[in-house]
């Protein structure tokens, strides 16, 4: 699996069984990792900030989530990429896990959205053993309640802990904790509202069309008017002027 670099941060061709069979792989043997699932806003926080791009591109794995990458991807070289979107790879790998009697873990979130999405996906997957779930305050947290967190998602047994923080704050938090917990970490962000039936999911002809972003707007609007009249024209240009040759992207 070759990595391709779109407006200079990373994306990886694979399908959603490759990437479920990485996730557990390194869930099995009680690796720290952490998985980025990718979107345009990702790739627009990326390319404003280096640092964040940094962080991005030193994942373990980092999945085209959004329908523009899978088309830039297809365009750079990879014709039958298909989407890895973040909220069904959350059911794929809790499939696996529950087959396999991986121990999750769920982190973000709030706290009644958290007990639905736990709830909900234990009726799914009757197998599935959920030994974390915690709703983190917004605040920043202090050392040693970060510590504490830490250590007790480790004395639990936690090998894939989902990340619900948004981004690009979960990212953020992913990558400080990389070494720390013993645990496969995917950032998937709005899987947590999905999965607990608090936010709709776009049908699936808005989602093939990548019309998504249309659809949780119109959902959303006080909240994601600005990342979407931010990001989504920058991008569109910024990704032209790549696949004309016209710029280039460290």
């Amino acid at each position: 699996m070759a990595a391709t670099r779109i407006l200079g941060m990373r994306v990886d061709p694979l399908s959603y069984e490759e990437a479920t069979e990485k996730v557990l792989t390194w869930a099995v043997a009680g690796e720290s990792r952490y998985v980025c699932v990718a979107n345009v806003h990702m790739v627009m926080e990326a390319h404003d900030d280096p640092n964040f791009r940094a962080l991005v591109n030193a994942a373990d794995l980092v999945t085209p989530d959004g329908m523009p990458l899978v088309w830039m991807l297809r365009k750079l070289g990879h014709p039958y990429q298909e989407r890895v979107y973040g909220p069904e790879l959350t059911l794929r790998v809790c499939a696996e896990a529950a087959r396999r009697g991986v121990p999750v873990g769920f982190y973000g979130g709030h706290p009644e959205a958290l007990e639905a999405l736990v709830r909900n996906l234990r009726t799914r997957f009757p197998g599935l053993r959920v030994v974390y779930a915690y709703s983190p305050p917004f605040r920043p947290l202090t050392p040693k309640e970060d510590e504490r967190i830490t250590e007790e998602i480790n004395a639990l047994g936690c090998r894939i802990l989902f990340v619900g923080l948004g981004c690009p704050k979960q990212e953020r938090w992913m990558a400080e904790h990389k070494g720390k917990l013993w645990a496969v970490m995917l950032g998937v962000g709005a899987a947590f509202d999905f999965h607990a039936g608090r936010v709709r999911q776009a049908p699936v002809w808005m989602q093939r069309a990548g019309l998504e972003w249309l659809f949780r707007l119109g959902q959303e609007p006080r909240r994601l008017w600005r990342r979407y009249l931010k990001h989504n024209p920058r991008f569109l240009l910024l990704a032209f002027l790549q696949l004309t040759g016209m710029r280039r992207f460290a």
